[in-house]
């Protein structure tokens, strides 16, 4: 096995450059990983930048929250559906992304991402293989993997909505922050993770608690793209195609199982 570590990172890509995104990198291989970075980046620019500073020329994986292909103009991508009716019992569903709504000046920000990346050498595939030392990017998306990877019944409600009390969403941080930290006797284990999950969110508001809230998604991306190196589709499923758009995230054993037996039927 090569001693040479693998750089996953997790970008939880703001919808626009106007705000900051978070993200985060963990170095590993299949037998685990360590947080390295969690920070928060600016414009494309940075972003791009802040990869290339972390990826170097070697294997690594970038997994974005962020819609990385749209061709609709208009309404959902398929995968979205998909992935709506999957992880619908969940409450785990997607917001509809088309270029209506994302694309500004008729360029949306995920497949610009995408775009600079494929000229540092990285491939955008929906599938990750596992143990497959490569540079690719890949559109993933928190809630289900948090379904799937913490056994829940249903989402964090962690993050402001309308409705939503402070107390409420505090309850659910602590919660994330438990599975996070239990992380570390997953398979994979995360180390090093204690640091940003031991923060005292009680004391954080407004523009604090939601710069946490990116870094934190973004060691969730991270996370994903170590999980996927680890078990590759055995685990995990693509929601949608790659020419339409697609959602990839680890999926739970009873929605594998139901998904196999689906597949033979047909």
């Amino acid at each position: 096995m090569s001693a040479e570590p693998i750089t996953f990172i997790g970008v939880d890509l703001a919808w626009s450059a106007r705000n900051r995104s978070g993200a985060a990198v963990v170095r590993g291989d299949e037998r685990g990983g360590a947080l390295a970075d969690a920070t928060l980046l600016g414009d494309d620019g940075e972003i791009v930048a802040y990869i290339a500073e972390q990826a170097g020329g070697g294997p690594a994986i970038v997994a974005v929250d962020a819609p990385l292909r749209v061709p609709n103009e208009q309404g959902r991508r398929p995968g979205e559906a998909e992935i709506g009716r999957a992880f619908g019992r969940y409450q785990a569903g997607a917001h509809p992304a088309n270029r209506r709504r994302l694309a500004v000046d008729g360029v949306v920000r995920g497949e610009a991402l995408v775009a600079a990346l494929e000229q540092m050498g990285f491939t955008h595939q929906p599938c990750v293989a596992a143990g497959a030392r490569v540079r690719q990017v890949v559109e993933v998306f928190p809630h289900p993997a948090m379904i799937a990877l913490f056994g829940l019944q249903c989402t964090l409600k962690y993050k402001a909505k309308p409705n939503r009390s402070r107390e409420q969403r505090l309850a659910e941080w602590r919660r994330y922050q438990e599975h996070l930290s239990a992380l570390s006797r997953a398979d994979p284990p995360l180390r090093d993770q204690a640091a940003l999950t031991a923060e005292e969110v009680a004391a954080l508001r407004g523009r604090r608690l939601k710069d946490y809230e990116d870094r934190v998604d973004a060691l969730m991306c991270a996370y994903i793209a170590l999980y996927a190196f680890r078990w590759g589709m055995a685990r995990c499923r693509v929601f949608g195609t790659l020419a339409d758009g697609y959602i990839f995230t680890p999926a739970p054993e009873e929605l594998l199982d139901r998904m196999t037996a689906q597949a033979m039927l047909r």
